[in-house]
């Protein structure tokens, strides 16, 4: 026959039963992080997403884990080549004498006493709407304060005024033509 065991025992083993895990928590514990270790995998992988979707940043948060990729996006502004121009000029023969005095005057209308500058970057337009008549034609009386041009940035039409009375010599934009800061526009003698 068997002795029953001494209390001592029985109770050890309901001590270590109270220990252990409970049944409904079964998740498998965490991968053990090295501190300061951070997958050099997982941060291409973010980023690549950040290019595949156009993003310029991206945050991703997994518990205490928390990393954020971002570019920055250059811009480029490409001119056009004066190249360009060339191949018109071959092909009819009577702008080819009034191409290159074109450029030449514009170096020179730069610092022109009446040269009208653009005041912004954006789009050029000589007309209120593409019905109406232009503003101004070469040979135009202006006095200053009269609206020859609008600028269009940003979607915002802004009024381009004389800035002094005189006769409109040279219109140097087309209706519609993207311009840069400080370009001259226009040419009141």
């Amino acid at each position: 026959m068997k002795k029953p065991a001494p209390k001592k025992t029985q109770a050890r083993k309901a001590v270590k039963a109270k220990a252990a895990p409970a049944v409904a928590d079964r998740r498998p514990p965490p991968p053990p992080r090295s501190a300061g270790r951070i997958d050099p995998g997982l941060i291409e992988q973010i980023g690549d997403i950040a290019n595949r979707l156009g993003l310029s940043e991206i945050e991703v948060q997994h518990d205490d884990l928390r990393i954020r990729v971002a570019r920055q996006v250059a811009y480029q502004t490409i001119a056009a080549p004066p190249a360009q121009a060339a191949p018109a000029a071959v092909m009819a023969p009577a702008p080819v004498a009034s191409a290159p005095a074109a450029p030449a005057a514009a170096v020179v209308d730069a610092d022109h006493p009446g040269a009208v500058k653009s005041p912004m970057v954006g789009t050029a337009y000589r007309r209120p709407s593409p019905n109406d008549k232009p503003f101004i034609e070469i040979g135009t009386v202006v006095k200053a304060g009269d609206k020859i041009l609008l600028v269009e940035a940003m979607k915002t039409f802004n009024e381009i005024a004389a800035p002094r009375s005189g006769t409109v010599t040279q219109i140097m934009v087309e209706d519609g033509q993207p311009v840069e800061y400080g370009q001259v526009l226009v040419i009141i003698e």
